[in-house]
């Protein structure tokens, strides 16, 4: 359960809503979310699965981004959410199941990342007051 998010709102969801809301609460890039779902939810239809991502977007709970190369102050080297994928143009990025893969070069740059928007952040990191 994400920590705002009461019992019930968190019973709601899906079992694919839920992993795309790990993944947006971690900043994870998007083929990590496979790791979240149960065994039968795996084997869903790829548009369907794409269908309730976009139903996060469109509830604005989640936006969809590009992974951008990152230089800490330090110096190191490391990966950001960058750029937004338009919602106008985000169902055709994710049609294409090769986003829904770890690139085999190794190389996060331009990869889908899901990222909590104010919204959905105002879910999952509620007071304990405000959780029934």
């Amino acid at each position: 359960m994400l920590a705002g998010m009461s019992k019930q709102e968190w019973a709601a969801l899906s079992g694919i809503e839920k992993a795309f809301m790990i993944n947006a609460f971690e900043i994870d890039i998007l083929p990590g979310f496979w790791s979240d779902l149960d065994d039968e939810d795996r084997d869903r239809p790829h548009d369907e699965i794409a269908g309730i991502l976009l139903g996060l977007v469109d509830r604005g709970w989640v936006e969809v981004r590009r992974i951008a190369p990152w230089i800490s102050p330090t110096g190191q080297k490391g990966y950001q959410p960058g750029e937004l994928v338009p919602r106008d143009r985000l169902a055709a990025v994710l049609a294409d199941e090769t986003g829904w893969d770890y690139p085999e070069s190794g190389d996060w740059t331009g990869a889908l990342t899901l990222v909590e928007t104010e919204t959905g952040r105002k879910i999952s990191r509620r007071s304990p007051e405000e959780i029934d």
